[in-house]
């Protein structure tokens, strides 16, 4: 991977910092651009690297279409507070993620959005991914489920108690609310968020005719899941760096200004 840094960003961070920041940048950029994003909320977050005492947050107010890498506040995983940065810190981003990034070792990056589709999905009797084709069942060694909505997280017992229901899974469909995905890189979370995105998409669609849906045999999903996510056919970087690394390049093409 190549890092993309500024001259005047190494006298203030080291070239890690800088590529983690350009990268969560394009992060924010790229879910506004796929209709991921709701207004000024919702979180897209990334601990520091080297750190695990803090995680990198925009100010609350900015939108994300125009987030830039310079954008972000570190802010304290243990107490909340601005530990690098200006702007204040949107509660319910901390009491979700600051205890997942502290729970959880896969969770470098956190990302919670109410992306339409998979949000639909959340307000339904049964909000679960059906095995209906290949990208679903792609996904479904990866999803947890929390069944009860507890109301608006003002307090980080709430993203403990969310931590717990994840575990050792990538995604969390949140009852009533939204979705959560962690990775142990902006890629990785990103990459399985939008694939969330589009099994929840596909399936509303496959639900909208009203036909029944076409469940694959239970021998087949088994060796979809197997296929999928057991084995690697090329080396070098993994698919979900390669995807992100294509839409950087998009956002190279016609926002450059991310990365500033």
């Amino acid at each position: 991977m190549q890092f993309r840094v500024s001259p005047k960003a190494l006298d203030n961070y080291s070239t890690q910092e800088w590529q983690a920041r350009v990268d969560l940048a394009a992060a924010h950029r790229l879910a506004f651009n796929q209709g991921f994003s709701e207004g000024i909320f919702n979180h897209l977050t990334l601990t520091v690297p080297g750190r695990s005492d803090r995680y990198y947050q925009i100010p609350f107010g900015m939108h994300w279409s125009e987030v830039t890498a310079s954008s972000f506040m570190e802010v304290g995983i243990d107490d909340g507070e601005v530990k690098r940065g200006e702007g204040d810190v949107e509660r319910s981003c901390y009491c979700i993620h600051a205890p997942i990034h502290k729970a959880l070792p896969q969770a470098k990056a956190v990302f919670h959005t109410h992306m339409p589709y998979a949000s639909a999905l959340t307000r339904l009797e049964d909000p679960r991914i059906k095995e209906i084709g290949q990208t679903e069942v792609g996904l479904m060694g990866e999803i947890a489920y929390d069944d009860e909505y507890t109301g608006p997280a003002l307090d980080p017992a709430e993203g403990a108690r969310l931590a717990r229901v994840i575990g050792d899974k990538k995604v969390l469909f949140m009852a009533n609310h939204g979705i959560s995905t962690v990775g142990a890189s902006v890629a990785d979370a990103y990459d399985v968020l939008y694939y969330v995105e589009r099994a929840a998409q596909v399936q509303i669609y496959a639900m909208w005719t009203g036909q029944k849906l076409k469940q694959l045999p239970e021998p087949v999903v088994q060796k979809t899941m197997r296929d999928i996510g057991g084995s690697s056919l090329f080396d070098g970087p993994s698919a979900a760096q390669r995807h992100f690394d294509a839409l950087k390049r998009m956002l190279d093409r016609k926002e450059p200004d991310y990365a500033e």
